[in-house]
Order: C-alpha cells, then sequence, then structure tokens
C-alpha cells in the first residue's frame, strides 16, 4: 500500500522526558504495523533538541504558548496550563486543517490524556480519537474514583477500591496524602477523567498480566486496551537490532560518558552493581543526599549513580567513592539490561518501573511524589521484586535503612525470590508484545477500528 494511502495517525505527547518517551515509542509500534505516522511535539521542544528524520514517523509541532522557554518560560504553573490548552487547541486545530486539505489527512488522533482537549479538536474534524495514559491501571483508576465521587478526601484508612489490593493512603499517589502541596498537578492529573466518554478508546501504557484486575475494572468505564511495555523493540524480541534506545532525549548523554560506563560495567561481576536514578523531575535535599551518599557507600556494594547536573551542588563536598560511578545522566535500558546490575534503586516513576520489569531487574524504591507510592507498593507487595524504604518521622530516609534495603536485595534471604520473580515478570512483559500477546492483540484490535472507521467514512 502506497504511504499516502495508509491511514494515517497524529500522536500528541504531553512535552516532559516521562510522557514523551512512551508515546513515541508506541509511534514506533504503530510504524510497525503498517500506519502512517505524525509525532506532534511542541514548538519549543522541536526548535530545542532539533528530533531528526527517521524510517518511522515525521514529526510535525503545536504551541504550548511558549516557544521560546517552554514551561521555563511560564511564570505559573496555572498560566502553563491554561495556555497550552488554549494555544494547543489552537494549533491542533490548524495542523489537522493543514493535512486536510492534502494528500495526507489525519484519520484517528492519539494524544496524552494530560491533554484532554485534544478529544474535541478530534471530534470537530470527525476522526477517531484515544486517550493516551503514561501511568498504570492502578493508579489510573484510584484517579477515576476521585474524579467520579467515590473517594473524598481526607481519605480513609479503610477505604477499599474495587481492583485494588488493600492500600494504605501513604501508598496512594501523593496528592491524597498531601492535596495541599500540588494543587495544579492534583487538578490535572483527576483532568484526565473529564471527558474520556468521548473517546474511542483509553490506551494504558501497562501489560494485561501485571494488573489484571484494575484493568478489568478500568474497562467497565470504557473502552480500555493495555498496550504496554512501551520500550524499544531491542528488548523486547530484538525484530529491530537499532530500535535500542528512545529517540528523543531532553538530557545529553555524552559519547564518552556512554562508552566509560559500558566498559566499567562490563568489568564488574555478574549483579554485583546497584544502579541509582531518580528519573528527570526528582529534586533531593541536601540532607538525603548525603544520607544517600552514605548509605550506598557503606552498603559496600558497586553503583552508578545518575545525578543531574543542577543536583551535584547537593553532594558532600569529600564525596569521592571507590567502588561508585557519578553520570550526569545515562542510557537506562542499556545500563539495566547489562548482567552486572543486580538492584535498580529508584524513585519508582512508572517508566523506570516498567523498564525494570521488563529486564528483570529487583528494584529498592524510595518514591517522591504522584503516581510513585503506589508503584513502589505494587514492586514490593503484589509483583514482589524488591522492596520500599522507611521514611523517617523527618521526612528523610536514613542511611541506615538505605543500606539495609540495599542488602536485602543484593545478598539477604530473599534476594534469590526477588530476583526469581522479576524473571517472572520478565518473561510475561516481553510476551505481551509478542505474537498473540495480551498488548499485541490490543494494538491489532485499535489498528483494526481505525481502519473499520476509514472504510466507513
Amino acid at each position: 500500500m502506497e504511504r499516502g494511502k495508509k491511514p494515517h495517525v497524529l500522536v500528541i505527547p504531553y512535552p516532559t522526558q516521562g510522557h514523551l518517551n512512551p508515546l513515541i515509542q508506541f509511534s514506533k509500534f504503530l510504524s510497525y504495523k503498517g500506519l502512517d505516522i505524525t509525532v506532534a511535539v511542541t514548538t519549543f521542544i522541536f526548535n530545542t533538541f532539533k528530533p531528526s528524520k527517521n524510517i518511522f514517523f515525521d514529526w510535525d509541532t503545536i504551541s504550548d504558548g511558549f516557544d521560546e522557554g517552554g514551561f521555563a518560560e511560564a511564570n505559573s504553573i496555572d498560566e502553563y496550563l491554561v495556555r497550552i490548552q488554549t494555544i494547543g487547541a489552537r494549533t491542533l486545530t490548524d495542523l489537522i486543517h493543514r493535512h486536510k486539505t492534502s494528500s495526507r489527512p489525519i484519520h484517528g488522533v492519539v494524544y496524552d490524556s494530560f491533554m484532554p482537549w485534544a478529544v474535541d479538536v478530534a471530534k470537530d474534524f470527525g476522526i477517531m480519537a484515544a486517550t493516551f495514559f503514561t501511568q498504570p491501571c492502578s493508579v489510573n483508576l484510584i484517579y477515576y474514583c476521585f474524579h467520579e465521587g467515590l473517594l473524598s478526601l481526607p481519605i480513609l484508612e479503610d477505604n477499599s477500591i474495587a481492583g485494588l489490593p488493600p492500600i494504605r493512603v501513604e501508598e496512594m499517589p501523593s496528592f491524597f496524602s498531601a492535596p495541599e502541596c500540588y494543587p495544579n498537578y492534583f487538578e490535572l492529573v483527576l483532568n484526565q477523567w473529564s471527558n474520556t466518554k468521548e473517546v474511542d478508546w483509553i490506551l494504558v501504557n501497562s501489560i494485561y498480566e501485571f494488573e489484571p484486575k484494575e484493568a478489568d475494572e478500568l474497562a467497565k468505564f470504557g473502552p480500555t486496551l493495555t498496550i504496554g511495555p512501551t520500550i524499544p523493540s531491542f528488548y523486547i524480541d530484538n525484530h529491530d537490532i537499532d530500535d535500542k534506545k528512545y529517540m528523543l532525549d531532553l538530557f545529553k548523554i555524552e559519547p564518552e560518558e556512554a562508552s566509560l560506563t559500558r566498559m566499567w560495567l562490563d568489568n564488574k561481576p555478574k549483579g554485583s552493581v546497584i544502579y541509582v536514578s531518580f528519573g528527570s523531575m526528582a529534586n533531593l535535599n541536601n540532607t538525603q543526599m548525603t544520607e544517600l551518599a552514605s548509605g550506598l557507600v557503606e552498603s559496600n556494594h558497586y553503583f552508578i549513580w545518575v545525578i543531574r547536573e543542577s543536583e551535584k551542588a547537593k553532594l558532600p563536598s569529600s564525596f569521592a567513592p571507590e567502588k561508585g560511578l557519578i553520570l550526569q545522566w545515562s542510557s537506562q535500558l542499556e545500563v539495566l539490561s547489562n548482567e552486572a546490575v543486580g538492584c535498580f534503586f529508584a524513585h519508582c516513576g512508572w517508566n523506570s518501573t516498567l523498564e525494570a520489569l521488563c529486564l528483570g531487574v529487583p528494584m529498592v524504591g524510595m518514591p517522591q511524589w504522584t503516581d510513585q507510592p503506589t508503584n513502589a507498593k505494587y514492586v514490593e507487595d503484589v509483583w514482589k521484586v524488591g522492596v520500599r524504604v522507611k521514611v523517617g518521622e523527618d521526612g528523610i530516609v536514613r542511611k541506615e535503612e538505605i543500606k539495609g534495603c540495599i542488602r536485602r536485595v543484593m545478598e539477604g534471604d530473599r534476594a534469590s525470590e526477588f530476583k526469581e520473580n522479576a524473571l517472572k515478570w520478565k518473561q510475561l512483559g516481553l510476551k505481551a508484545l509478542g505474537n498473540g500477546g495480551s498488548s499485541m492483540k490490543n494494538i491489532d484490535q485499535l489498528i483494526s477500528s481505525l481502519r473499520e472507521k476509514i472504510l466507513v467514512d
């Protein structure tokens, strides 16, 4: 089939690293399946990071109203969210209209659930719309229940949610235990459900076998498809050996640093290294950085610690670990897939958690905010691939707790159990995107419905 004759899907990610990665990777999956794909990022993201042409899809842009500086240009979170909605909707309308008069009209839109206004634009043009939730079914289910009035603040300790295991307030997304801290973001995650009754599909970046009860419960509220894991295909089935990393990295990795990391890891015994990373947004205070540094050193294990440049000044001035390698950023998938890595010490952001599960790496969870407490609860209590640190009354995780958790995962009585469970979930995760797998069936269903709609129209 000629390119112009393929169903043409527009994919719109929210402009942060943790949202760009899964949607761009999903775009590759759709391209593999024979669809014509355009990915629309914000003008600021496109002009700043200049994504290269590729064989999977074309790039296009919409505006968030801050084309020169992106989010950093806004005076407040409120201002940014208002402008990305008003100006984003207008420029998305212009984009779809421009394509409508070309040889490549857009037949469907897949948009990040943080941008619910996109469905209104899509429906104005009469095209299919699918919302894409980057967080797991469990977290989305909690947000749905609150949005629909099935939960209310303050959350009671004995509150139960159909489809979820018993869950305490502190194991829910952080907005429920501290709603006053980030009211704008709380509203943002709740608004994901504001108009899902208008969409054709609800897509979730998870794996049915990882959250079967949760996925079934979500499916009661709308046509839900789990389509994960959205990680490069090299780590799933190796059908594209060049698809080893995410396509748009907002943090630069120097080639020399990547080469040094590979060499460093290749010289370490199997399962001997702790990989430490808290993602692209977490900010630990000075005391916590000092405690984490001490806990890592005193654990007496090799470790790689990813510390963004903006965070380095928080380290103790005397910190020069003999068994540690400090990086500004890393190719996380490449590190986690190295057999020298025996544990991932993480904030339990969903992308990182999903990567660890699908690469068979046990975890120590130190969640910070948003969905991370819930993900950490599942790591410890549901998937049983690791442990979660206990926070002191002063809000600090002390070095004794840090090194104790590391030792439990790396060498404790349950170390082999954690590893066996991690390998079990790895096999289930990789199977989901194989022929006949749960996620692959769902992706095929999505594509079939798009093709049918085109034929009807």
